[in-house]
């Protein structure tokens, strides 16, 4: 279950989407589409969400977003060179944009030395404008990190906004 506030967050992101004439893509791991799900559980958010990949595996990474393997293989799935590259490859296949990304270990399983349960890389990637990062440890079970990744990657979406808004 989404924290309350998220469809808060989802249509005033959505709002500001549309005000700015913007489309947004999503590339999940670790969500598996729940960005993507808040944000078309909104009505009308067909005028903004142009869609999403879920991509778990590396192999998707690679063929749906283009991720090399050399990267992959070298710092991990859960990095923020992956993160960015998933942004990167969604902004350039789909044609959004915004495009939203993150990866992760939502648990129980899969830490690994230096990468704890609750770390998740988020990027978020517009066209013209640098890609940004962003890297939390979140606490709590499996369904606590991945709600707290969707609101954490919505708020990288406004920042990306404010951020060109700004320039």
């Amino acid at each position: 279950m989404l924290h309350p506030h998220t469809p808060d967050d989802c249509a005033a992101l959505l709002e500001a989407l549309r005000a700015q004439n913007l489309t947004i893509a999503t590339a999940e791991s670790c969500t598996g589409g729940l960005i993507a799900a808040a944000l078309t559980a909104i009505a009308g958010s067909s005028s903004s969400v142009l869609g999403g990949f879920v991509v778990y595996s590396n192999a998707m990474k690679t063929a749906q977003l283009g991720v090399p393997e050399g990267v992959l293989a070298a710092v991990g799935a859960v990095s923020e060179a992956v993160a960015r590259l998933m942004a990167e490859g969604a902004l350039a296949r789909s044609g959004a944009d915004i495009a939203l990304s993150c990866t992760g270990i939502a648990g129980p399983g899969g830490a690994t030395p230096g990468k704890p349960v609750g770390l998740v890389h988020m990027a978020a990637a517009r066209r013209g404008e640098r890609t940004i990062h962003l890297a939390r440890i979140f606490p709590g079970d499996r369904q606590a990190v991945r709600a707290a990744t969707v609101d954490a990657a919505l708020g990288l979406a406004r920042q990306a906004m404010a951020d060109s808004a700004g320039n």
